[in-house]
């Protein structure tokens, strides 16, 4: 197994650990739906309308947050366009497509999860 060089005397939360902070951007409830329909979308670009009818459940108020969130985060990128009606879409920044590949990743491992009889 790989060494993930984990602090092996201390407490985890208090150290700077990778994987914490990728599950602080993305662990989320809204944010992996938000990236999933930007990453599926032609030219990967969405307009805000857009991402509010795809991610159902979700409020005006937490869609606005999440990708706020993920803009400063360099996962997203907001392009504003000064028309009438104004015109915002998103993409995925270059750092959200470098995680493409981890997050199909993680899908596969979660369909052989559920294809794995339980353990009882």
């Amino acid at each position: 197994m790989q060494d993930l060089n984990l602090p092996k005397d201390q407490n985890i939360y208090q150290t700077e650990c990778p994987i914490l902070r990728a599950m602080q951007i993305l662990g989320q409830k809204w944010k992996l739906p938000i990236l999933w329909y930007i990453a599926d979308a032609p030219n990967q670009t969405l307009r805000y309308n857009e991402l509010q009818r795809k991610v159902v459940g979700i409020t005006a108020t937490m869609l606005t947050k999440c990708l706020r969130e993920l803009e400063a985060d360099k996962i997203i990128i907001r392009k504003h366009t000064p028309t009438i009606p104004p015109t915002v879409e998103y993409s995925l920044h270059e750092n959200g497509k470098t995680l493409l590949p981890a997050l199909n990743a993680l899908y596969q491992w979660a369909v052989t999860l559920e294809q794995e009889p339980p353990l009882s």
